[in-house]
């Protein structure tokens, strides 16, 4: 008898949460560097050759993350809201996004803060969003009518996928991620003139 697709997939979907739980887990309380992957499998009760077809990486299994990331940004722009403008429209959905980690407010600080000391950790974090840089330009470009590679929309798309790296360790991480938003969107002009004219010493009259 086959088995029903939704049954099998509820399964998979257990196994990985059961990987990513025990991986999560074991981190944190020995530090990334001291546990293999063999002993993450071991304490989720599943083989080797099983976590691995879940998590490619040791990294992977930090972040467990779904693998519809493009999609989700891509949608962003191209399936926004009415009256949205495309940033307005990834800033919602970075802030709108699960952070590193699902769990208690005193997980997620600890996993912030093992990924902040771990450097195999924090290039995977970065690059976990860069790979879809050219995909973002693509949809941006799409939309704002400028042609394939122009290197407007592809500063854009680096820009903003630069904004979770950067927001991630700050006390106030949605705030964090708006106010980047807000540089993107008005431009550093704006900010040395509210900032730096009010520090500015008036000049000296000759």
């Amino acid at each position: 008898m086959t088995e029903p697709l939704g049954r099998r997939e509820r399964k998979k979907a257990q196994t990985r949460q059961a990987i990513a739980d025990a991986a999560l887990q074991l981190f944190l309380e020995r530090g990334y560097e001291s546990v293999g992957v063999r002993e993450v499998a071991d304490a989720a009760d599943v083989a080797l050759s099983t976590l691995f077809k879940h998590f490619a990486t040791k990294e992977s299994l930090v972040f467990d993350l779904d693998s519809a990331m493009e999609d989700e940004l891509v949608a962003a722009v191209r399936d926004r809201s009415a009256g949205l403008s495309v940033l307005e429209s990834l800033r919602d959905h970075v802030v709108n996004r699960p952070s590193m980690a699902d769990g208690t407010a005193a997980e997620q600080r600890q996993l912030a803060a093992l990924i902040e000391r771990t450097p195999a950790l924090r290039d995977y974090y970065r690059q976990m969003w860069a790979r879809h840089e050219e995909a973002l330009a693509t949809a941006i470009a799409d939309e704002v009518g400028r042609p394939a590679g122009d290197l407007a929309c592809a500063g854009i798309a680096r820009f903003v996928l630069d904004v979770p790296t950067l927001a991630e360790s700050r006390p106030n991480r949605d705030a964090a991620v708006r106010e980047l938003f807000t540089l993107l969107e008005c431009g550093w002009g704006d900010v040395e003139r509210t900032d730096g004219d009010r520090r500015r010493p008036a000049a000296t009259p000759t």
